[in-house]
């Protein structure tokens, strides 16, 4: 077997000036041997199976599969009395690339049924006979889905195909990690197959993702679920969410679709959806940005207690889907923020150190420590209270211990002045330890 190539670069070369009707969409062709192609075709697509030949006048061509009639043509039109009804309303030649060399047959709508080994014979009145042998097989892959779901108290990812040929398994992965499915059916035998696969995700903040390959087409799905956050915040606020899009899409890459939805009790409700670039929806404000890392936003604004829930972003393509969740919480009354606490505690303390310099200040002029800085202040005695007269200038054994004039420190005993004579009150227990001092009465 020779090395393989391209076999529509070889038709370019071959009919370079043929219509361009004759580049039908080909998912791969393979030169096998030098007059066998393998083409690979898609599940309900169409295919083009290639047959160039020396032209001359009176063609004829036949297109068998194994011993099915599948499209035949001689004197200059079709011929489909003998067709297989397998092909009917299904196939066509290129009428006009023929009389250029050109008997490729195109075939419409595909189903694995149509795999198999093709003949095209060739021939005209000035040369030899041809055949040429085309091997066709037939891939499904339907892009698949990936979605996030609650049951009661639980969490649980579903990747599934709707149709998939030949046969492969979903694989997952937690951080990176090969875990295991927790369920998994498959539907559809001989094909093309349903496949789904669950996996309980309650109470985890891993990423998950899930892999789907297609090892005859060479294709590969993957699908992304991620916790972005947990949010708590206060009634009449706004908190703007965010999704990113993932590196593998380039700056010109617009080929995918973008839903915000909230899950509640197991159901969606879409808030906004792109490709628009703004939406609005009721308190809701959506705004879907292409910024150097790609990130898509969506802010709630005016939040209430009934926003509480989490938000979905899905972001999908042919190539891959990515979820990614954020959980809110909404507090039903509103929270002092902390700045406010902060202050109240400053403006405690600052009045607390005031009172105590205050207090300290009181202190010191009734210990008499600094008589200098306390003003004149005059208190009556107590009713009931006694108190013991006597004159310093008459009783030369009592000292002076009067502060400086015009200074009072606020003691509990009184000056009096009687018959202008100026006299000091004192505590008879304090002032006169022994003694038979005569004393007048209050």
């Amino acid at each position: 077997m020779k090395a393989q190539a391209l076999f529509y670069l070889f038709f370019v070369t071959l009919f370079p000036c043929g219509s361009h009707d004759l580049f039908f969409p080909v998912f791969s062709s393979h030169l096998i041997s030098d007059n066998e192609q393998l083409i690979l075709g898609r599940y309900d697509e169409d295919v083009i199976l290639p047959c160039p030949f020396k032209n001359g006048p009176q063609i004829v061509i036949h297109w068998k599969n194994q011993d099915k009639n599948v499209h035949t043509y001689y004197n200059d039109m079709d011929h489909l009395e003998t067709q297989d009804l397998r092909y009917a309303n299904r196939t066509s030649l290129f009428h006009s690339e023929i009389h250029n060399g050109n008997a490729s047959l195109n075939v419409k709508r595909l189903s694995l049924l149509d795999e198999g080994n093709y003949s095209c014979y060739v021939s005209t009145t000035i040369s030899q006979a041809t055949t040429n042998e085309v091997k066709l097989k037939v891939g499904a892959f339907q892009t698949p889905v990936m979605r996030y779901e609650k049951r009661n108290v639980g969490s649980f990812l579903e990747c599934s195909i709707l149709r998939l040929y030949p046969q492969s398994n979903i694989t997952w992965k937690m951080d990176n990690a090969a875990v295991s499915e927790s369920s998994s059916e498959k539907t559809g035998d001989p094909g093309p197959f349903y496949i789904k696969s669950t996996l309980n995700v309650t109470g985890s903040h891993s990423s998950f993702e899930c892999a789907i390959k297609n090892s005859l087409l060479s294709q590969t799905w993957r699908g992304r679920w991620t916790l972005a956050g947990i949010h708590r915040m206060n009634q009449r606020e706004s908190i703007s969410l965010w999704c990113a899009v993932s590196s593998n899409f380039s700056s010109s890459d617009r080929d995918y679709h973008v839903t915000w939805s909230k899950v509640e009790n197991g159901k969606y409700s879409v808030l906004a959806t792109g490709p628009s670039t703004e939406h609005n929806y009721y308190q809701h404000s959506w705004n879907k940005e292409r910024t150097d890392n790609s990130a898509l936003f969506m802010t709630l604004k005016d939040l209430r207690a009934s926003d509480s829930g989490e938000y979905l972003c899905n972001i999908s393509s042919a190539k891959y889907t990515l979820l990614t969740v954020h959980r809110l919480h909404v507090d039903s009354k509103k929270r002092t923020p902390w700045p406010i606490f902060a202050g109240v505690w400053i403006l405690l303390l600052f009045v607390c150190f005031i009172c105590y310099k205050l207090r300290r200040h009181c202190v010191g002029c009734k210990g008499n420590v600094n008589p200098g800085r306390c003003s004149s202040v005059a208190q009556a005695p107590e009713a009931g209270t006694r108190r013991n007269r006597y004159s310093v200038d008459e009783d030369p054994s009592i000292q002076d211990h009067r502060p400086d004039e015009g200074v009072d420190c606020g003691s509990d005993d009184v000056m009096e002045h009687s018959s202008g004579q100026e006299v000091f009150p004192v505590s008879v227990d304090q002032s006169v330890p022994d003694g038979d001092n005569s004393t007048d009465s209050d």
